[in-house]
């Protein structure tokens, strides 16, 4: 089975597709001529998936699915949330987001956070969600060169090593991506 994830980010699709069956061959956006920037205008991690899964379906008319994921810190009233991606800026860069999080948790000492994953699939005239959550905290300084995103400074419950510090297999086992990946799989398998 062909399906589309709706995503450019190289990082991501190869994670996924790691954990996906050989049964199922993902593609990215610009495997099908997509190069849109696709808006996330939803005020939802749950609304911003399934907007991008609907703009594939909608104009390519094949089965696809999206996520949007977000890092939820306690100490910040669940910021930045749906706003991860450029919570420094619309440039969403990875440094600055980071560098803006750890100066805002600088006189905090609860350091609770989680990161939250909403899968918006799309196959056979229905739409389905699937939702992964990992527990954590921010660490003080970033760790590990592995991973993307916030993965330097998340440290998964029962851990001491950031994302970033895991190997492609462990953080897979844990992660948010992983958990809903996981829902995504199953369900796809059980056709």
């Amino acid at each position: 089975m062909k399906l589309v994830f709706a995503s450019n980010n190289a990082h991501k699709i190869a994670e996924i597709q790691a954990m996906l069956p050989p049964t199922i061959e993902l593609v990215g956006l610009q495997d099908i001529g997509c190069f849109e920037d696709i808006p996330e205008t939803a005020l939802t991690l749950e609304g911003n998936a399934q907007l991008k899964a609907d703009f594939v379906t909608e104009n390519y008319g094949l089965p696809c699915f999206a996520d949007d994921t977000g890092l939820e810190v306690e100490a910040l009233n669940g910021a930045p949330g749906v706003y991860s991606a450029r919570y420094a800026g619309e440039q969403k860069n990875a440094q600055d987001n980071m560098q803006k999080l750890l100066t805002a948790l600088e006189d905090k000492s609860n350091r609770k956070a989680q990161f939250k994953t909403v899968i918006a699939l799309n196959i056979n005239g229905k739409s389905h969600q699937f939702t992964g959550v990992v527990q954590g905290e921010i660490s003080h300084e970033k760790k590990g060169t592995q991973g993307f995103g916030y993965d330097p400074i998340f440290v998964p419950e029962g851990f001491t090593i950031s994302f970033a510090e895991m190997n492609q297999d462990e953080k897979a086992r844990l992660s948010h991506r992983g958990k809903a990946v996981a829902q995504l799989i199953a369900f796809l398998t059980d056709k």
